[in-house]
């Protein structure tokens, strides 16, 4: 029996879709909600809906009973991240589970060093809690998606003609969500990933001034790229009235992208998948038009 964490997001959705696409019945496959009026997709394929929350111990001890597999998708509330990841570990030794697989972040500096460390640390504490556990597991430190570039570039990018971002020349790395739930899906039903840990990134990086010159190829209308310093761009956000949280967001993984903390190259995406990623080329492609 495999339980997916944080199923009705996007990345715990798209893995148990994966596992469908598998052919793994869906009577072996259940699903830790919050609210299963949120989930009536999955109930209506047959999905075990398992009610759970990572700040709740009692409630995680019972919905992960009887599961020999967990995909222990990364907590989304950054400050109370790293006591509910205590609790979901805790809960699965107690549960007796077989073998958990976490997303974490890929990480190539210290968290000390880092412009994200706010991020990097909890992930950091949950793999070292990991690896000291009795559980078999299996971390993937995955790249950042390219499902987040429109919200760093803006949804409306090509009327304003402008990227405006202090990431310098910096790359990323950046993978489709869908490929890594892919290849969460293929480690969740294969064997020989126990106690192992994956680096899953794009083997292209690209910076932002890329970004660009492919979307004036592809919209035919010229968008350029610009780096301003952190404090001019913070404060451009502010008076298009952006809450506090997303500067602060958006700062921190530009600053963090220009330190060159989102490139890292490695093939273990691509030999998972057993193809080549998709580009960044092809994902704006079928973004913008």
């Amino acid at each position: 029996m495999i339980l997916v964490t944080g199923a009705t997001g996007g990345y715990g959705n798209s893995t148990i879709h994966a596992l469908l696409n598998k052919g793994i019945p869906a009577s072996n496959i259940a699903a830790l909600v919050r609210n299963k009026e949120k989930a009536s997709d999955l109930k209506s394929k047959g999905i075990e809906l398992r009610i759970g929350d990572y700040s709740d111990y009692n409630s995680l001890v019972k919905a992960f009973q009887g599961i020999d597999k967990l995909l222990f998708v990364s907590g989304n509330d950054i400050k109370a991240r790293e006591n509910q990841h205590k609790k979901v570990i805790k809960a699965a030794i107690e549960a007796n589970i077989n073998h958990v697989v976490y997303t974490s972040f890929i990480r190539n500096t210290s968290v000390e060093d880092s412009a994200i460390g706010f991020l990097q640390d909890s992930h950091a504490k949950t793999e070292k809690w990991l690896k000291e556990s009795s559980l078999n597991y299996t971390i993937l430190q995955n790249a950042s998606y390219f499902e987040n570039i429109p919200m760093f570039i803006g949804e409306n990018v090509l009327d304003t003609g402008v990227i405006s971002l202090p990431a310098k020349e910096g790359k990323s790395n950046s993978v489709l969500r869908d490929e890594l739930a892919e290849v969460t899906a293929h480690i969740l039903v294969s064997e020989g990933h126990n106690n192992k840990i994956y680096s899953l990134t794009n083997p292209e990086a690209f910076s932002y001034k890329d970004v660009a010159e492919i979307l004036t190829k592809i919209s035919r209308k010229e968008i350029i790229y610009q780096s301003p310093k952190a404090g001019d761009y913070q404060e451009t956000l502010k008076q298009y009235g952006v809450p506090e949280e997303y500067i602060e967001l958006l700062t921190a993984f530009s600053l963090a992208q220009a330190k060159g903390e989102l490139e890292l190259s490695d093939n273990s995406l691509e030999i998972l998948l057993n193809r080549k990623p998709t580009t960044i080329k092809e994902y704006l492609s079928n973004a913008f038009n």
